[in-house]
């Protein structure tokens, strides 16, 4: 595992880059869960950014990224900026990959952010728990069973307004059976 040092560096470097190109962004995916409670190990960091903010920054963009840390391939970042997929950065420094994604999975997402202090005296844009909780029943869906255990505990410790936005979030989306199902799971190992 990754020192937590390690992270905070790593996120330190690469909002640096989003701020200084104006791009919103947010923290995403397993760092989320453990932000809202459930301690459990990821081994890469993933941030939503906004689309048409880097598409109108892409080459200066790109090169900041070629005087940072960052091992990088610029025609996949292109790419994925025009598709709205994912590309990825890796911080040679610290050895930790991001996994970036120029679009919002769940919309508006970037519009409700929370800033959260992620580490000691370290504040960043996170995805705000409804929106983390949608966006793990997305992953669900696609078939990720670890997003179950996350989509539970983000839901459960939520207060009632966070679990209705996820229920609204979950209809908008056409996963308001699964969501269900994936509630009424056990957080238990069964044998």
């Amino acid at each position: 595992m990754f020192p937590v040092e390690a992270f905070r560096d790593t996120l330190s470097k690469a909002a640096a880059i989003f701020r200084q190109h104006a791009i919103r962004f947010h923290l995403t995916g397993g760092l989320t869960s453990v932000v809202y409670g459930e301690p459990r190990m990821t081994q890469d960091i993933d941030i939503v950014i906004d689309n048409q903010a880097i598409a109108t920054q892409l080459d200066s963009f790109i090169s900041s990224l070629d005087t940072s840390d960052f091992l990088f391939d610029a025609q996949a970042i292109r790419h994925a900026v025009e598709q709205r997929g994912m590309f990825q950065l890796f911080d040679n420094t610290e050895a930790l990959k991001l996994d970036i994604y120029p679009r919002e999975l769940i919309e508006g997402e970037l519009n409700r952010s929370q800033v959260i202090e992620v580490f000691d005296g370290m504040q960043l844009p996170v995805a705000s728990r409804a929106d983390a909780a949608a966006s793990k029943l997305v992953w669900v869906s696609k078939g990720s069973h670890k997003s179950r255990r996350d989509l539970r505990h983000i839901y459960r410790t939520g207060m009632d307004a966070d679990r209705n936005l996820v229920r609204n979030l979950a209809a908008q989306l056409g996963l308001e059976l699964l969501l269900d199902e994936v509630l009424s799971e056990s957080d238990e190992i069964h044998e």
